[in-house]
């Protein structure tokens, strides 16, 4: 049987998914050289983790040493669901590591707060709940 050739056009569909890595460092190019590759890992993370984002948000992915003095954290934001950066987008830490928030969402849920806490709420009883005496 006869060997057949190989089309120009096939070579060049082998690396398609070459010009789009082109393009996000091309976004990047005005950045500085640690912000960009915090993006680029931001999209990995957001591309490795696929649909368990939802399962996994609010919880710290992976904690870096930048120098002696900064630590920075990737996490999942619980409001937004986005891979963040602690240097990036802030980071607000629960205790319990299960609701960290990026700074804009906690802003925004702060804010939302106090506006909650105005209005009365329909399960609280309308008299005052009185104490039994012990025997």
């Amino acid at each position: 049987m006869a060997k057949t050739r190989k089309t120009k056009g096939a070579k060049g569909e082998r690396y398609g998914g070459f010009d789009d890595l082109v393009e996000e460092s091309e976004e990047d190019a005005d950045l500085p050289k640690d912000e960009a590759g915090r993006r680029k890992i931001k999209r990995q993370y957001t591309d490795l983790l696929g649909i368990r984002i939802e399962k996994l948000r609010g919880r710290i992915l992976n904690r870096e040493r930048i120098n002696k003095t900064i630590e920075g954290i990737y996490f999942i934001c619980a409001d937004c669901m986005k891979v963040c950066h602690s240097l990036d987008e802030g980071l607000v830490e629960d205790a319990n590591n299960q609701q960290n928030l990026c700074t804009s969402c906690s802003k925004a849920r702060n804010q939302a707060a106090p506006s909650e806490a105005a209005r009365p709420s329909a399960s609280s009883p309308s008299r005052p709940s009185r104490k039994r005496a012990s025997a």
